[in-house]
């Protein structure tokens, strides 16, 4: 098998290469070769994929392919010429080859030639004729054409008649390129000797090798009847125009006869082997020969029509003649432009440049004359235009930039007009997506966040939830969320929140403690998944809420050792025996503590201030009392559920002060120091807020003067005690108001109490015998500024040495500072105007940290 190809070179624009003519047969295998067209428009092999080489055929079946590796041309699908084109002796298959980067269209086309694949056939296998004897012999005998769909010398090429004595073949072109076949009478017939003829009609095309078809003629001689009708012309031309309405005079025919009587009367009809499509779309009268418009005639199936009437009369044996009637049809304006379209693609990226093709559209017009020339157009709001390229082909590109996120699709409207009267439109809409690029940063609903979590939480559990959005599509869309890096307190945020990368959830990586930290940030990032990758960032702000999760921690007492105090029998009511203190590391009302006595020796001798945790005495000691009583406080806060810890409390009641006086006395002194150098160190104290102390006194000067009973070995310690006495009578929270009408206040105790942060009480106990000694003792209990640190007892005492009385008076100030680690007591030798000094300093000191 030979294949031979032309290239024809048209140069149409300036994206349009060339158009390339090849030439096969029919019939051809499939993967049959038909041409290197990459070698054709000029491009080598290795370029195809590149450049996304590919075939945007019209053609409703997909006769060719093209073999991107070496850019061979073959045959995709059997190809039957006769099916594809019919009769058309031309038979061309128009193949659009598009190629991108830079942009170019080629125009192929491919011959279809004819092979002699088809045989001649008859419409009827037999054909039956009836002549009367008296047929003078040269008389014809029109008899049916083969049919051969193949075309040129492989259609019908001759005929032949099997061997006989009477007849013979006449063959004659036909206007319409058939041969028309009569058969010939040479002699006369004998219906005596021979009634009955039968022939072998054979039909022969002029293929290689030949192929032939056969029909039967059986000729029935009949008896005389020996003029026959005869037309005016064997063949009349008429022409009618296309879509005329039924019943339209075609033609009207007449034949004559010589004979008289019945055998002159004419009935008209069509021939026995008229096709059933002319009997579909013409009718004959019998009796005048008037051929009229039956059916709808179409110029566009067919433009012209032959039809074969026979006359015969009425008379016996009569013989018909024949005439052919040739129907040339005029072409109207009835037809729509028929449009193919081939879309290069259901969308475009919005980044598209001006002149990018989106589709190739083909039109085609069946019409003849201003009827078939067409015209295209698109709206013109639309960012596209058509731009022509060859004849009746048109590429649709864009014109303007796009924008997706303004336009996501475009309903596009090709119309197609004929130049015929009236003039003709069709349609096509293209549907084009515009595509996303990722030209949008996703963007957060909020400008910051602010999320709320109580302490103690479970690790794992949802914090809150960000959410971004990202007006592109696809990928560019697809958003993911982390944490940027930072620190909290020095460590990395991850090991304090994770988020879930697809929906924006944070979640707790550990327990939070509010008393370790309130609040922190967390720096979250969207991210999305175009390329390249847009973000933004957005703040969350963490608060951390407080549980009631820390129990109260007692923190000091005024005893030693926090659960043994001494105290005397002689204590009236409301005498302040210890304060417990205790902190809540939690805040607000988690941190509000209540004292509560929940169990004592006797509930009758002491009660305990909700507040302030001082536990003091409601009634005088009676004989009958234990000497030893214990106490048990419990400290609860204000949260929900409440946390609560005890505390137990051990009261020693002594008989008389010496005996505690004694008792104190025998504490180890390990550091003595001269009087000269405590006051040193007081004095010092007192410089660093001289003006305060200026004015302090000035106030304690002016209270002692008006304290004139009382005499000056104790004025400060009467004054400050009488001070007290008064205030605790004032204050319900302080002092028990339950005390004996004839009980007088103690006058060997004192209290000097400070306020404020930094409140600390004083008590001053003095013997009840040998006032003139001058031994006393200051009690200092626990400051509140302390609260936070551990607890240590430190006692300080003074000792005078009197050399007079060889006594040992001596003064114990006892202490309590929570911020000092480690303290030792000190014994100082005092003399009687030194404990007096020291007395007023003390209350000076305690002035001077109420108003700090």
């Amino acid at each position: 098998m030979q294949t031979s190809f032309s290239i024809i070179l048209l140069y149409v624009w300036d994206f349009v290469s060339a158009q390339i003519h090849y030439s096969i047969p029919e019939e051809l295998e499939d993967g049959a070769f038909v041409g290197n067209i990459a070698n054709d428009i000029g491009l080598n092999a290795r370029e195809l994929s590149i450049r996304r080489f590919r075939i945007m055929s019209a053609a409703k079946k997909r006769y060719f392919e093209v073999n991107l590796k070496n850019g061979i041309l073959f045959v995709n699908d059997k190809i039957d010429r006769e099916q594809l084109c019919g009769q058309t002796l031309t038979c061309l298959q128009n193949i659009e080859i598009v190629t991108e980067t830079p942009l170019r269209l080629y125009r192929a086309e491919v011959e279809i030639q004819d092979i002699n694949d088809n045989s001649p056939s008859f419409p009827q296998d037999a054909l039956r004729l009836e002549i009367l004897e008296s047929t003078p012999p040269g008389t014809r005998f029109p008899l049916q054409s083969a049919h051969d769909p193949d075309i040129g010398t492989n259609s019908v090429h001759t005929y032949n008649l099997s061997p006989n004595d009477h007849f013979t073949l006449n063959v004659q072109n036909s206007s319409d390129g058939t041969k028309s076949v009569f058969l010939v009478l040479d002699k006369f017939l004998d219906r005596e000797k021979q009634a009955v003829h039968t022939l072998l009609l054979s039909a022969l095309d002029g293929g290689i090798p030949t192929r032939s078809g056969n029909a039967q003629i059986i000729i029935a001689v009949l008896d005389a009847n020996d003029n026959v009708p005869v037309f005016d012309q064997s063949v009349y031309w008429v022409k009618v125009i296309e879509n005329v309405i039924a019943n339209t005079l075609v033609i009207n025919l007449n034949a004559t006869d010589l004979d008289e009587g019945t055998n002159a009367e004419i009935i008209y009809s069509f021939s026995s082997y008229t096709p059933d499509r002319l009997h579909e779309l013409f009718s004959i009268e019998p009796h005048t020969g008037k051929i009229t418009v039956n059916g709808v005639l179409d110029y566009e199936e067919a433009n012209v029509y032959e039809i074969n009437v026979q006359a015969r009369d009425q008379g016996p044996n009569s013989v018909p003649a024949y005439c052919k009637v040739v129907v040339e049809i005029v072409d109207m304006n009835d037809v729509i432009p028929e449009m193919t379209l081939m879309s290069l693609s259901s969308s475009i990226t919005e980044n598209a440049t001006i002149g990018t093709m989106i589709a190739l559209i083909s039109v085609a017009d069946p019409e003849s004359g201003e009827n078939g020339k067409i015209s295209c157009y698109v709206p013109n709001n639309l960012p596209f235009r058509l731009k022509p390229s060859f004849k009746n082909s048109y590429m649709l590109v864009i014109r303007t930039l796009l924008d997706r996120e303004t336009v996501p699709q475009y309903t596009i409207n090709v119309t197609c007009s004929d130049a015929g009267s009236p003039r003709l439109f069709t349609n096509k809409i293209i549907v084009l997506a515009i595509s996303d690029i990722n030209d949008n940063a996703p963007h957060f609903t909020k400008s910051t966040y602010t999320a709320y979590i109580l302490e103690n939480n479970t690790p794992g559990a949802i914090i809150c939830s960000v959410t971004a959005f990202d007006s592109d599509l696809g990928q560019n869309s697809d958003i993911s969320y982390s944490i940027m890096a930072s620190q909290i307190q020095g460590m990395p945020i991850e090991s304090f929140v994770s988020i879930n990368s697809e929906n924006g959830e944070i979640f707790s990586q550990r327990s939070f403690d509010y008393e370790q930290f309130k609040n922190f940030q967390v720096h979250v990032q969207a991210r999305d998944a175009g390329t390249p990758s847009l973000s933004s960032n957005v703040i969350v702000n963490v608060v951390i809420l407080d549980q009631n999760d820390n129990s109260p921690v007692v923190v000091s007492s005024l005893s030693k050792n926090g659960t043994y105090v001494m105290m005397p029998r002689s204590a009236n009511p409301g005498y302040l025996v210890t304060k417990v203190t205790a902190v809540d590391a939690d805040s607000g009302q988690n941190a509000r503590l209540i004292y509560q006595l929940i169990q004592s020796t006797d509930r009758t001798l002491f009660t305990v201030a909700h507040n302030s945790g001082e536990i003091r005495t409601m009634r005088l000691f009676e004989d009958r009392d234990s000497t030893t009583q214990v106490l048990i406080i419990l400290v609860k806060d204000n949260g929900h559920p409440s946390l609560s810890t005890t505390v137990t409390a051990t009261l020693s009641l002594m008989d008389k002060t010496a005996a505690i006086m004694s008792d104190v006395s025998n504490q180890p002194q390990d550091i003595e120091q001269s009087t000269d150098f405590a006051i040193y160190i007081i004095i010092s104290l007192g410089t660093v807020s001289f003006i305060l102390f200026l004015i302090i006194i000035a106030l304690v000067t002016t209270m002692c003067h008006n304290s004139n009973d009382h005499s000056d070995d104790c004025s400060l310690m009467h004054c400050c005690f009488g001070r007290e006495i008064r205030k605790n009578t004032s204050k319900q929270s302080h002092a028990d108001p339950r005390i004996a009408p004839n009980v007088q206040p103690t006058t060997n105790v004192m209290e000097v109490r400070g306020t404020g942060s930094l409140s600390e009480t004083y008590c001053l106990i003095r013997p009840t015998t040998e006032r003139e000694n001058g031994n006393c003792i200051l009690l200092t209990p626990f400051g509140s500024a302390t609260r936070r640190s551990n607890i240590k007892n430190t006692d300080v005492h003074f000792s005078e040495y009197n050399q007079q009385t060889k006594q040992k008076p001596n003064i114990i100030c006892e202490v309590s500072e929570r911020n000092i680690k480690q303290t030792q007591p000190i014994s100082l030798g005092l003399t009687r105007n030194d404990m007096t000094k020291v007395a007023k300093c003390a209350s000076l000191l305690v002035g001077i940290a109420n108003s700090v």
